[in-house]
């Protein structure tokens, strides 16, 4: 999972980018969206079945209860933010949508509650 929050970190970086050249703070590069959209999509799909894996294991492999932690609290409001900028970008991306700044503040608010998920959930190693 920290892996997936580093590549959501990446992805965040690409994408104020994205936002300043829209802002006209920086010059905007073809490889820009691109880069972005690349990065995105494996950091949600990991996010999304890293948070699906932690319940089954928590509940399978230690008979703990699902959703008895405060881990699991901010991985659930981690994983809705993560969705909901996923949601968000892709009505960006199909043209649907104009939500910039939704889709920035979904997506930074997604990854500091990750690091907070991350950095609870080490209390819980074996």
């Amino acid at each position: 999972m920290v892996a997936s929050i580093a590549l959501a970190g990446l992805t965040l970086r690409s994408g104020l980018a994205l936002r300043r050249s829209r802002l006209g703070r920086l010059r905007r590069t073809p490889e820009m969206r691109p880069r972005h959209l690349r990065l995105a999509r494996p950091a949600v799909v990991l996010l999304l079945l890293g948070f699906v894996g932690g319940p089954v294991s928590s509940v399978w492999l230690r008979s703990w209860d699902a959703f008895g932690t405060f881990h699991s609290a901010a991985g659930l409001a981690a994983a809705v933010l993560f969705a909901g900028a996923a949601l968000l970008g892709h009505r960006i991306q199909v043209h649907h949508s104009k939500a910039f700044d939704a889709h920035a503040l979904a997506g930074g608010l997604a990854l500091l509650v990750g690091a907070l998920a991350a950095v609870a959930g080490f209390i819980l190693l074996p």
